[in-house]
């Protein structure tokens, strides 16, 4: 009796304490208010799970993924068999987009570098509502609503996803913990890959949810270098478009001040 009144006693005091929020990480405070952002961080090692955090509240908050949703769309694209690879061709219809290098014909490859809104637009309506409600519930990616329009849901807030998601998502893309094929892995791997040096390789992907307001911008990937792969997704209030290359420098800055990459 006195045993289980014990343990009954334990299991309510331990609900009772409170979540603990991520502490801040100091290093990356700094950084974001140098440069007057306002917005959230976090870094994981795949290898140790050591996380670093700046700003926990926002981390949390779900956004519009925007075009960071293009490393699934790529994934669920070549898996459905929507495209064979990084060559496929989209053909240009002549409508002239506000972003030039929109303009002409797409390769999968290019269509991911310059965050083709049309092209994966093409892909949206050929792999079809059905389709997506399914590989989002396998990968348990995001926060769907049951009604979306199939070529823009992932621009104005019909889907979202949280910074901690984000980095959930990057953790089984890059151990091969989704449901896709690896011609799929390798076809993503091919096109995310934005730099590479002796010192490390970086695959990443920016976004701009311009739809919904504020704006948000998003920078997410993984570095991988000879210890260890780092998984990172940051978002950032936009309020003006002047603020997106801050995107990829905030993070590279951030990358570079914890030691993961060289300056």
């Amino acid at each position: 009796m006195y045993k289980t009144t014990r343990h009954h006693i334990f299991a309510l005091l331990t609900a009772l304490i409170p979540i603990v929020a991520n502490a801040e990480d100091s290093v990356i405070a700094k950084l974001f208010a140098h440069e007057n952002v306002e917005g959230t961080m976090v870094i994981e090692s795949l290898k140790t799970g050591q996380t670093f955090v700046h700003n926990d509240a926002r981390a949390k908050q779900l956004f519009s993924p925007a075009s960071t949703f293009k490393v699934m769309n790529t994934l669920i694209a070549v898996e459905d068999g929507v495209v064979q690879g990084e060559h496929t061709v989209f053909k240009w219809d002549g409508h002239h987009y506000s972003v030039a290098r929109w303009n002409h014909d797409q390769t999968l490859d290019s269509a991911f570098k310059v965050s083709c809104v049309w092209c994966y637009q093409q892909i949206a309506r050929e792999v079809g509502t059905e389709a997506y409600k399914r590989y989002l519930k396998q990968t348990d990616y995001g926060h769907l609503q049951n009604e979306f329009d199939v070529t823009t849901f992932w621009l104005e807030g019909s889907l979202k996803i949280s910074a901690f998601e984000q980095v959930d998502f990057l953790r089984k893309l890059v151990r091969h913990q989704l449901p896709f094929n690896e011609k799929a892995y390798d076809t993503l791997q091919t096109i995310m890959l934005m730099k590479k040096t002796p010192a490390y390789s970086l695959w990443a992907k920016t976004g701009w949810a311009a739809r919904v307001h504020p704006n948000v911008g998003w920078y997410i990937g993984y570095v991988k270098t000879a210890q260890d792969t780092w998984l990172f997704a940051m978002n950032m209030r936009l309020d003006d478009k002047a603020q997106l290359p801050l995107r990829q420098k905030l993070t590279l800055e951030v990358l570079s001040a914890k030691g993961l990459i060289g300056s």
